[in-house]
């Protein structure tokens, strides 16, 4: 059920889905035939720009802070050309989709999951090769929220005599995005809760022992996550009882940056974190201390190639504050992959957006097993934090649960 788009866009027909592999080969087109009238360019619409999405999510890992884009150009009802936006700093979608054209894009379709972009950044703006190109309709899944572009770019194109459709499977889109739209409006990441228990709520057993709570598919499905986020994030507890790589162990992966809440610098030289992180980077977020073995062991850590980030006068490393310098660095998402001391913290000071919870078919069973949150916890049912947009997908035995936590129990800053 993973990437996003494949959450979201199994609404459509089953046309949709054989379309998207016929449109694998450049050349493809949809089986008008099977279209009704009324509907015929409403939905070819649609999965063109499905599949326009289907390429955006193979940048996955590699844009941040960039969005996630995807294009396809249509002439005479063929695709004449495909593309996405491949990595931080290369060719956005619609160049790369113009420069793979088999024939000339002069009066052709391009359909493309954001609104192009009208400024000079990393990359020449794409409006401009759109007109030279000789585009003549442009489909829009959704518009760019950066006040750079912000409706410029289809203003642009429209004063310029290209037919202009926006909205285009939006709710879609704007999902595929939700990292980057929130990044580009609050400067901080996008932070996502992740964890796996037990039917009875348990991430291990009273004597610590997690391996494993589910299967190798909800397992594998956790890895496809840690390719979407750009940071991973965990306490020095679960550093300390499990020593833990936090890599992306699937097929072309993406490492993320390794971030671990330790107040008083514990990360052990010998950890595995430590011991790769001149390969994978790590941030050790401290509490600043005058105290000579904290000195030490931060001198140490840096030695090692640690990148440690100190916070001032706090008793525990402060996590809207860590978000605020994490998100300075560029760093536009976290899988927050805590216990439930770091876990209960991140509720409540409000930086939790999204929850993916994996749940097994078990019963571990102990008062003193630890549970996803810990803390003194909510007096009554009615203070439990809520979740939004639920959808349940099964891996192997296990399920997974993913919501977004209501608006109004976010940071107050957002």
């Amino acid at each position: 059920m993973f990437p996003i788009q494949k959450m979201l866009c199994r609404m459509r027909t089953c046309a949709n889905q054989k379309f998207a592999a016929q449109a694998a080969a450049l050349g493809a087109a949809p089986r008008k035939e099977a279209l009704g009238k009324g509907r015929k360019a409403v939905e070819l619409q649609e999965q063109y720009m499905l599949r326009a999405l289907e390429l955006a999510d193979r940048g996955l890992g590699r844009t941040a802070p960039n969005p996630l884009v995807g294009c396809v150009i249509v002439k005479a009802g063929r695709i004449i050309g495909e593309g996405w936006h491949e990595q931080l700093g290369g060719l956005h979608a619609e160049r790369n989709a113009l420069a793979s054209c088999r024939e000339s894009p002069a009066g052709a379709q391009m359909y493309v999951t954001l609104e192009p972009c009208c400024h000079y950044g990393r990359t020449p703006p794409c409006t401009e090769a759109i007109l030279e190109a000789g585009i003549r309709e442009v489909y829009i899944g959704c518009m760019d929220p950066n006040p750079l572009v912000g409706g410029k770019g289809a203003a642009i194109l429209r004063e310029h005599g290209v037919r202009v459709t926006e909205n285009v499977c939006g709710e879609e889109c704007r999902k595929a995005n939700e990292v980057f739209f929130h990044y580009i409006q609050n400067r901080t990441p996008f932070v996502a809760m992740k964890f796996a228990m037990t039917l009875d709520g348990k991430i291990a057993a009273y004597t610590g022992d997690s391996r494993w709570v589910t299967g190798e598919e909800a397992r594998r499905d956790a890895h496809e996550l840690r390719k979407r986020y750009a940071g991973i994030l965990v306490g020095i507890g679960t550093v300390l009882a499990d020593d833990p790589m936090l890599n992306c162990r699937i097929e072309e992966g993406v490492d993320p940056v390794r971030i671990v809440c330790d107040s008083r610098l514990r990360l052990p030289l010998k950890s595995r974190l430590v011991q790769t992180a001149r390969q994978i980077p790590v941030i050790a977020a401290g509490v600043r201390s005058k105290d000579p073995g904290y000195i030490r062991r931060r001198e140490a850590l840096r030695a090692a190639g640690v990148d440690v980030t100190e916070f001032e006068e706090e008793e525990e490393v402060p996590l809207g504050r860590l978000m605020e310098a994490l998100g300075k660095r560029e760093i536009d998402s976290v899988l927050l992959e805590g216990g439930g001391r770091l876990n209960e913290s991140a509720l409540r000071e409000g930086i939790v957006r999204k929850v993916y919870a994996y749940i097994a078919p078990k019963i571990v069973g102990g008062g003193t097993a630890p549970t996803p949150v810990g803390g003194e916890g909510a007096a009554r049912m009615a203070q439990a934090r809520q979740l939004a947009d639920l959808s349940v997908s099964r891996l192997g035995d296990d399920i997974r649960m993913t919501g977004y936590i209501c608006r109004d129990q976010l940071r107050r800053t957002e």
